[in-house]
């Protein structure tokens, strides 16, 4: 009975800051997230209401930015809790995060993936696009980059099923799979067989990413026309996609082939960067340097202040 509470009920490493000092970092956290939830829900805000917005390359972002929102309320919640309380999280919870924080890394993949391609038939074959970016084809394409994430890692997360667990201790701030795979008495049926075929699929997406910037690259260095469409709207793709990407990179290499060397709170920095840049540095960088968001942007703030200033003006004697 006690091994099976043992089991039962996860330790996280958590951030082991002095109590005086955890106050502080509860209100950065909580003002860091509410600005990952403004920006992100402004995006999806701005291209729903505006009919102008409803183009291939705003409903792929929108997505995008509803991504962050779903991969953030995974982690966030629970590390402000933790911040406050001890670093526990009962075994069904772990597996839980553990899946919506690796969806949600993969469908990043998945649809940067698809906003590179999009950008290669806008650019590369102009004539043809709006044909082929069909509305039936765009459903069709979000569809496929939700569930293919969504899909892959459930069956990931479902080979950790049943398995019993010698340990209780997880050495990063929220649950992985791997860290589980670790944790098991033996290793898990399937876990190893569906992680290859997972890790080969995105290095597949990720190939065909470098391979539609080649192609891009190569088709804008012959037209002035395609180099500025290049600068405005891939532009803000490949930061996004940098970012993301290294920040997951450096997560990966330590939680495979980190040294006990490196100090706790590095190591507790590397795993969260990609909550924590990404989501919130996205929406500014789509927000500010594509042009049509930025103007729906300024003129419904500026729509929101002729009324107050009107009713200044009229209040006066």
């Amino acid at each position: 009975m006690e091994n099976s509470s043992v089991v039962m009920l996860l330790t996280l490493s958590g951030l082991d800051f002095p109590l005086k000092y955890r106050s502080a970092v509860f209100v950065l956290t909580l003002l860091w997230y509410c600005l990952i939830l403004i920006g992100n829900i402004t995006i999806v805000s701005v291209i729903v209401v505006d009919k102008n917005l409803h183009e291939p390359m705003y409903i792929f972002l929108s997505n995008l930015c509803i991504n962050s929102l779903y991969g953030t309320v995974g982690f966030y919640p629970k590390f402000l809790l933790d911040l406050l309380s001890t670093h526990v999280i009962s075994h069904a919870g772990c597996m839980l995060q553990g899946y919506v924080i690796h969806s949600s890394v993969c469908a990043d993949f998945t649809m940067l993936a698809l906003m590179a391609y999009d950008r290669y038939v806008a650019i590369c074959h102009p004539l043809t696009y709006h044909s082929f970016m069909s509305k039936q084809r765009i459903s069709a394409l979000v569809l496929v980059t939700w569930l293919v994430p969504l899909l892959s890692m459930f069956m990931n997360t479902a080979t950790l099923l049943g398995s019993r667990l010698c340990g209780s201790y997880i050495n990063k701030v929220y649950c992985v799979n791997w860290m589980m795979v670790k944790l098991a008495c033996a290793s898990p049926p399937g876990n190893a067989a569906v992680t290859y075929f997972n890790i080969c699929l995105y290095c597949v997406l990720l190939v065909f990413i470098v391979w539609t910037y080649v192609r891009l690259i190569r088709t804008c260095l012959v037209s002035l026309e395609n180099q500025r469409r290049f600068m405005n709207t891939c532009v803000p793709h490949l930061i996004s996609l940098f970012t993301f990407s290294v920040s997951v990179l450096l997560d990966v290499l330590y939680m495979r082939f980190g040294s006990v060397d490196i100090s706790m709170d590095l190591n507790n920095f590397m795993a969260m960067e990609f909550l924590i840049i990404p989501p919130a540095v996205n929406p500014l960088l789509y927000g500010f340097k594509l042009a049509k968001i930025r103007r729906t942007i300024i003129n419904v703030v500026l729509i929101r202040r002729k009324p107050a200033v009107c009713a200044l003006q009229g209040s006066k004697p």
